[in-house]
């Protein structure tokens, strides 16, 4: 079986968030999604308008979605790879080159982000209608 993992906010999901998802399914058997937590998000500088409970129940949702696991961290990376015996971590496009050095680990793919939409988009275009 080929272990795919893949990781995000999932804030206000909408249709690139589902493109990334089942692109990342079709690379493999089992999708596992390191959702970050609410914590790791305030390191981060990103503000999510719903909870991690929240976005977990919607990522439970999703077909593509096998098993969500938390992100607190950006070495959570290395270690889910281990743990998980991961074979492929997918990003989106605009993670490029950031997480080469876990090739030692597992096969990194950067995948294109869907035109035209993004969480930014979305704050962005609500906050001027």
């Amino acid at each position: 079986m080929r272990i795919v993992l893949t990781y995000g906010t999932y804030d206000l999901l909408h249709i690139g968030h589902i493109n990334l998802l089942r692109r990342a399914k079709e690379l493999g058997d089992y999708l596992i999604v390191g959702l970050s937590t609410d914590e790791f998000n305030k390191i981060k500088g990103k503000k999510a308008y719903h909870n991690f409970d929240e976005r977990k129940k919607l990522l439970e949702a999703i077909k593509y979605v096998d098993l969500i696991i938390e992100e607190n961290s950006w070495e959570d990376k290395r270690k889910h790879i281990k743990e998980f015996n991961v074979d492929a971590l997918v990003m989106g496009s605009d993670w490029e080159g950031k997480f080469d050095d876990l090739s030692d680990l597992c096969e990194i793919t950067y995948l294109p982000r869907t035109e035209g939409i993004s969480t930014t988009k979305i704050k962005r275009d609500l906050k001027y209608s």
